[in-house]
Formats: C-alpha cells, sequence, structure tokens
C-alpha cells in the first residue's frame, strides 16, 4: 500500500463514521451513485417497480406482498448502492407510512364508510333506482356519467383518493362486474387529476417549477381538452367494447366535449375550480343530452326497477343524500370566503412535524436540509374529515327515517358499520402503508430523481419524455402532488437547457402524472377496496369468493354480494345451477368459489366454510 493511500485513510477514531461518535449522518441524494452513471443508476433504481409490476401482473402474487417485497429491495438498494444511512432508511420509509395513513387511509375509511351507509340501510337500490332514469336504462350510460363526470367533479373537490373510493363504489352498485367497475373509473378520473382538489398538483409543479401556475394550468387546459374529448370513448370500450362504442358514441361525445370546454377555458378564469366546472358542464350536457335521446340497450346491460317499488321523492333525497352532501361540504370548506376564507383557516390547523432521523439529515443538492422531509399533519384541512362529518350526518338522518323491513337503520348499526369497514380494509391499509413507505425510500434515496434525471439527459427529445416522467412519479408516489414537488425543478431546468418553453414541460409532468396514477399501486388498492375486490387486479377475471358479511369476515356465502358473470344473452330466470352454452344474463347467474371449485349460489353459496 503505497504512502499517499496511506495519508487518506483515517488513523484516528474521531474521523470515522460520525454515527459511532454520536453525531448524525448526512445524506445527499446522487443521481449518479452507482458507477458514476446516471442511465445505470437509474436502471437500478427501477428495479423496485419492475418487481412489483411483474410479481402483481405475471406471478399474480397479492398486492401487500408485492409492495412489502418490493419495499426491501428499495431498502437494499438505497443502502448498499446508493449508500443512504441504514437508520435514514428505516425513518424514510416511516415517514411515507405516516402519510399513507393520513391523509390517504383516513379519507379512504371515511369514503368507503360513506357508500356502505347507503349498502347497510337499503338506499343504494333507490341510488340505482335514480341512476336507471338518468341514464335511461343503460348501465354503461349510467357508469360512463359516473365514472367521468361525477368522479370528476369529486376530484376537483377532494382529491387524495377519495373520488375513486366513492365513484368505483357507485358504478359497482350499478350492477357492473366489480373489477370493471374499478377500472373505469381510475382510467375516466386520470385527466382531472392535475386539477384535483382544487388544482393542487397544478399549484405545486407551477411554483417549484418557477412559473406562474395559472400559465401552468392555462397550458394543460389547452391539451386536456384533447384528451376529454376522446376518453368517454375508451370507457365505453372498456365497458362493452366496439358495441359499446358503436351504441352510446354520441353521448360520449357530448360528455367529452362538454368537458373539454370546461379544460380549456377555466383556467384562464379559476384554475382551481377547473375540474369543479368542467365536470359540472359534463354532467349537466349529458343529463340534458339523454332527455331527448335514447340509446339502443342490449338486455344484459338494461337496469331495471320493479314497477311496485319505484322509488318517490323522499327516497331519491335519502339515496343521493351522501353524494349531495359531500360535495356541498367539501366545496363549502375549499370556496367560502366571506367573512372568512375557510380553506385558510383550517389549512392553519395543519401541523408541520420535522421527522426524526432525517429530517436535517437528508440535504439538497446545495447542502441545504431537505423540506421533503418535513411531514404535514392534516386535520381540519384534510377532506377525509368532511367526509367523516358527511357520514356522521347521514347515519343520524338514515335512523331518523329508518323504515322497518327495508330501510331499517340505527345510528349503532351506522357506527358497527365504520367498525367493520375499518376491517374490510385490513389488508389494503398494509397494502398503501407498503407503497408509501416504498416511496418515500426511493424518493429521498435518490433512485426516483435517478430516473428523472436519465430522461432529462435526452436534450431535446426530452419534450417527449417529459411526460413520462410525471407518470414515473405518480405511479410510484400514487400522488400528482408528489410527482410535481419532485420533478417540477427538473423539468424547468431541463426544458431551459433544451431551448424550451418550461410551461409546456410542467403542463406535461402534471398531465402524465395524471394519467399514471392509473398504474399507481396505491390508486389500484383504493378502487379494488372501494368496490370490495381487494386483490383483483393481481387476478384479472377471477371469480368472486361470495361473502355474506365482507371480504374473510363471514362464515357463510352468498350469491347477493357475487359478481355477475359476463353476459350478452337475454334475461331469464335461474334454474337450479344449469348453465347456457351462451354467456349467462346478470341476473340470472354467478359464480362462487368454494375450496378452489366453481359452484353456482344453489349449489354452493349456502354452504357454511371456515374463516381463514
Amino acid at each position: 500500500m503505497t504512502p499517499a493511500v496511506l495519508s487518506v485513510l483515517p488513523m484516528h477514531p474521531a474521523p470515522l463514521a460520525p454515527a459511532l461518535a454520536g453525531l448524525p449522518a448526512t445524506f445527499t441524494p446522487s443521481t449518479t451513485a452507482v458507477g458514476g452513471n446516471v442511465y445505470l443508476t437509474a436502471a437500478v433504481g427501477l428495479l423496485p417497480l419492475v418487481v412489483f409490476f411483474v410479481l402483481m401482473g405475471v406471478f399474480k402474487v397479492a398486492t401487500h406482498w408485492c409492495a412489502i417485497i418490493s419495499l426491501v429491495i428499495a431498502a437494499i438498494t438505497a443502502i448498499t448502492l446508493f449508500h443512504m444511512p441504514v437508520g435514514m432508511t428505516v425513518m424514510s420509509a416511516t415517514q411515507g407510512m405516516a402519510l399513507g395513513f393520513v391523509p390517504i387511509v383516513y379519507i379512504i375509511i371515511a369514503a368507503v364508510w360513506l357508500y356502505n351507509l347507503t349498502d347497510v340501510s337499503g338506499r343504494s337500490k333507490d341510488l340505482k333506482a335514480v341512476f336507471n332514469v338518468i341514464g335511461k336504462g343503460d348501465m354503461r350510460a349510467q357508469a360512463l356519467i359516473v365514472a367521468f363526470s361525477f368522479c370528476g367533479l369529486l376530484e376537483g373537490l377532494a382529491g387524495f383518493g377519495a373520488p375513486v373510493a366513492i365513484a368505483a363504489a357507485m358504478v359497482a352498485t350499478l350492477g357492473l362486474p366489480k373489477l370493471k367497475a374499478a377500472v373505469v373509473v381510475m382510467v375516466g378520473n386520470a385527466i382531472n387529476v392535475g386539477f384535483g382538489a382544487m388544482a393542487i398538483p397544478t399549484t405545486t409543479a407551477g411554483k417549484l417549477g418557477g412559473q406562474e401556475p395559472v400559465s401552468v394550468a392555462t397550458a394543460m387546459g389547452h391539451l386536456t381538452w384533447v384528451f376529454c374529448a376522446f376518453i368517454p370513448l375508451l370507457l365505453l370500450f372498456i365497458l362493452d367494447g366496439a358495441r359499446g362504442v358503436k351504441q352510446l358514441w354520441p353521448l360520449a361525445i357530448v360528455a367529452g366535449l362538454a368537458t373539454g370546454v370546461g379544460h380549456f377555458f377555466t383556467p384562464s378564469i379559476s384554475y382551481e375550480l377547473t375540474a369543479v366546472l368542467a365536470s359540472l358542464l359534463g354532467l349537466a350536457a349529458s343529463y340534458v343530452f339523454l332527455l331527448v335521446w335514447t340509446p339502443k340497450t342490449p338486455d344484459e346491460y338494461r337496469s331495471q326497477v320493479a314497477a311496485d317499488d319505484t322509488p318517490d321523492r323522499e327516497r331519491v333525497i335519502l339515496a343521493l343524500l351522501p353524494y349531495i352532501l359531500v360535495v356541498v361540504i367539501i366545496a363549502t370548506t375549499k370556496l367560502w370566503t366571506l367573512g372568512v376564507n375557510l380553506d385558510k383557516a383550517f389549512k392553519a390547523t395543519d401541523l408541520p412535524l420535522k421527522w426524526p432521523g432525517v429530517y436535517g439529515q437528508l440535504l439538497n443538492a446545495k447542502g441545504e436540509a431537505s423540506k421533503s422531509a418535513i411531514y404535514t399533519l392534516q386535520t381540519l384541512s384534510n377532506p377525509g374529515t368532511w367526509i367523516f362529518l358527511t357520514a356522521i350526518i347521514v347515519t343520524f338522518v338514515y335512523a331518523a327515517r329508518s323504515v322497518p323491513g327495508k330501510f331499517e337503520m340505527s345510528v349503532g348499526k351506522g357506527f358497527a358499520t365504520l367498525a367493520k369497514t375499518c376491517y374490510t380494509l385490513r389488508m389494503a391499509i398494509l397494502t398503501i402503508a407498503a407503497v408509501m413507505a416504498l416511496a418515500y425510500v426511493m424518493n429521498f434515496s435518490g433512485q426516483t430523481s435517478a430516473i428523472g434525471a436519465a430522461l432529462a439527459a435526452t436534450g431535446a427529445a426530452y419534450a417527449f419524455l417529459s411526460p413520462a416522467l410525471g407518470w414515473v412519479g405518480t405511479a410510484v408516489a400514487g400522488s400528482a402532488t408528489s410527482a410535481g414537488a419532485l420533478f417540477a425543478n427538473l423539468q424547468a431546468t431541463a426544458a431551459q437547457g433544451a431551448g424550451l418553453d418550461p410551461k409546456i414541460l410542467l403542463a406535461a409532468n402534471t398531465i402524465g402524472g395524471g394519467l399514471g396514477k392509473i398504474v399507481s399501486p396505491q390508486n389500484l388498492a383504493i378502487a379494488s377496496t372501494a368496490v370490495d375486490a381487494p386483490g383483483s387486479f393481481a387476478t384479472p377475471g377471477a371469480p368472486c369468493v361470495c361473502s355474506a358479511s365482507g371480504v374473510g369476515s363471514g362464515t357463510y356465502f352468498s350469491a347477493e354480494n357475487c359478481d355477475p358473470l359476463p353476459t350478452t344473452a337475454p334475461r331469464h330466470a335461474h334454474s337450479g345451477g344449469k348453465r347456457s352454452p351462451r354467456r349467462e344474463s346478470t341476473s340470472s347467474q354467478h359464480k362462487c368459489v368454494l375450496d378452489g371449485v366453481g359452484h353456482t349460489p344453489t349449489e354452493a353459496c349456502s354452504k357454511p366454510i371456515a374463516d381463514k
């Protein structure tokens, strides 16, 4: 060993690892941590994501195990290849988990409980009857309106997973297969994500990218209206293939163009309200159009209400109460400025927490403490709080208007439903916590930023890759706001280096982030849980498990909670478990699973099994 080498080796205990001397170790993420090469570093950084989607899509591993395994891989990669301190890696994961619990899980529990109240009270049948009238008895038209317009309205007001949770549950209530209900809502919601929660993702991207948010929003609106015009057609294709497009394209065009007009013009007026006003325009246009136009509806997609059980005005109001009330309450908390600005007042109650083991030790490129290590505990500014309030009000109203034997409800039953909801969501909660921990380990260690830097290094071609950066950020973190916070500055810097307009790239980043949410593990967990089909995205096309009291919580199977089999044949009565060679009607056949064997409801769904 040469003297030159010996001279740089630590010869005294003091200069050894600071942690050994009782001092906190600092860490600055590097985009060239692996082999001094940004592309190699990005390839290594992608490994946890590749593992996640391969396990879920190829090997059909349960989503929570996909997330946990990917988290372990990301942590090992961060420590061994990105040289992140072990303690900081662990604490980064805990910060991600905290964000997963509040606001995300908090909102999901509130939203699913709100929907479950309509179910346990018996009001869900009346809700289905309401949409049956609006959609002219066509389940595809009803699903289109809910997944595209109503979900967009909720996205503009609340965001953070609540719209997907509520809308997916509503679409499933219409009678569509649960997996299809979840997919159509996620795709329909994507274009409004950038303007979600009063356009928080757009505001974040603009401020961190050094541009006026209204300029970024305007650029977005000049792009998103095109997506709005054809997304309803895509939703119809998801719902019923080419036949659905052929039979319902006029409604899709009306809804899409009306929403697109809102996206194009609203940002220059009040960009925070883009998704809200655009979705209202689409909803109103669809309703008016269906007053004068009736679609051709196949028998298997025709929803009907018994003539002797048509809901009166009070039943209609009570069925719609949870959803109308949640929109009114959240809109009030976001928009009320008379005398007091409620939004600012509620945000003032947020509690910023400097995350231990990370804040002050995680440094940015300037050597300053990263502000990403500050966790904000939302209370009154959290949409989940107001969804919970809505659910409590609905519980008392439903209890007051209880009808024994039909719409039977009590306050105790309402709150028991909350407890059952939490239990049913237990695996989804684990999944979301693991996914958010994964996101934070990847973000803080530099794995995600390395992916972004590799894309930005492509020069002028980056203009075509810019949306992919937002897509990756949201696919990992489950939040377009997080993607903007992570990549906005990088987008602006890359734009200047390539001679491109920063506003356009920031807009592309935010739009791409919305589209990335479709495949975000967090969003998949939210949607599948909302329709009571956890893990369904890991096993597409698998038959449902019938359960009288929710996933994993009942001892008796019940055909009532099964997904209907896909159908094309006319409706007919269920006949002793015999099937036609053709695909059965939605009302005639369900498929249950008992010890891995397919059975009809009369054969097996009443048989008890041990709860596993």
